[in-house]
């Protein structure tokens, strides 16, 4: 498949009073047409940052630094506000994170469709709106009635699928979920998920999700970049990288998910995330490491290629295949 995302070296920076933050430090990845890739790993982790800086959404005190964000050829970076404003939802869409903040709590969901609508030149009358509503409702599982409710009149899962339906009123290129399934029980997450995939199938879309929970990602995804400090540390197809981590830190978060074997016993991963402004010599993960040599506090290893579409920052990947 054509690669129709092409992400590289990305770098976002906050400027504060000690120096620069650099919160996105060279991230590079491509998506596939029709592919679902997950970016996984704590928070702090650089994934939000990330994904905000493809949509170019981020806010001084932050700036895109430095990169290049090709989608079907063009670079997002370079287009003017307004050429970039018209590219979102017609060509890259987001489903944010927490939609009880993200839909208008006085406009009906209706309204806020055909606000998306009119904001990229569809204007329709108010029997063709119904319809159009009616069905996006319909293709992410709810019921035409609920055009005519509010935000909060609706469950959390239905405030979810809404903007879903949001996100592919106009059939977009790459759609991404930015942990759409936070603050939502199981049983609720594993439908939004199972949403989000029917209508990405539907559309043809590519899927960028962006979450902490390697779990959903084993359900949903068919490749996973795990970020940590700022940097893609291990990307690849996901069940080789569950198969066969070759990341300690990866290795780590996999570990630390619940399982039956093992009742009663949490793994969680020990010490904190680094600094952004005061990170570790060498490799950011090495004082949480418990493969970590004396190499690893002084040369920061670089992403390289492990086996086939299977990339590691990590100078003790070859040692973990053992």
């Amino acid at each position: 498949m054509a690669d129709i995302l092409d992400v590289r070296d990305l770098k976002v920076e906050f400027q504060t009073r000690r120096g620069p933050a650099h919160a996105v430090a060279g991230v590079s990845f491509s998506l596939a047409a029709g592919e679902r890739l997950g970016l996984v790993g704590e928070s702090g982790s650089g994934k939000s940052t990330t994904i905000l800086a493809l949509l170019r959404l981020i806010k001084p005190p932050g700036r895109i630094a430095e990169g290049r964000v090709m989608l079907d050829g063009e670079d997002l970076l370079s287009l003017k506000p307004e050429a970039m404003r018209r590219v979102r939802f017609d060509r890259i869409a987001l489903v944010p994170q927490g939609a009880m903040s993200s839909l208008n709590p006085v406009l009906r969901i209706r309204d806020q469709i055909d606000d998306t609508l009119r904001a990229h030149g569809r204007r329709l009358s108010r029997s063709a709106l119904s319809t159009e509503t009616a069905r996006l409702l319909e293709r992410v599982g709810l019921s035409p009635g609920v055009a005519d409710q509010f935000p909060h009149e609706l469950s959390g899962g239905m405030k979810q699928r809404a903007c879903i339906a949001m996100a592919i009123a106009l059939k977009p290129r790459v759609i991404i979920a930015d942990e759409p399934t936070s603050a939502l029980d199981v049983i609720v997450q594993k439908q939004v998920l199972e949403t989000l995939r029917a209508v990405q199938t539907e559309i043809g879309a590519a899927v960028i999700l962006i979450g902490h929970d390697m779990g959903l990602m084993a359900q949903f995804a068919d490749r996973i970049g795990v970020m940590y400090a700022g940097r893609i540390v291990e990307i690849g197809p996901v069940r080789t990288i569950f198969r066969d981590p070759r990341h300690p830190y990866t290795r780590m978060l996999i570990a630390s998910l619940p399982s039956l074997e093992r009742r009663g016993a949490f793994n969680g991963i020990p010490g904190i995330a680094p600094s952004l402004l005061d990170q570790p010599p060498g490799c950011p993960f090495h004082p949480r490491c418990p493969r970590a040599t004396s190499r690893c506090s002084i040369e920061r290893p670089d992403l390289r290629e492990v086996g086939p579409s299977r990339s590691v920052a990590c100078h003790c990947a070859d040692e973990a295949m053992a």
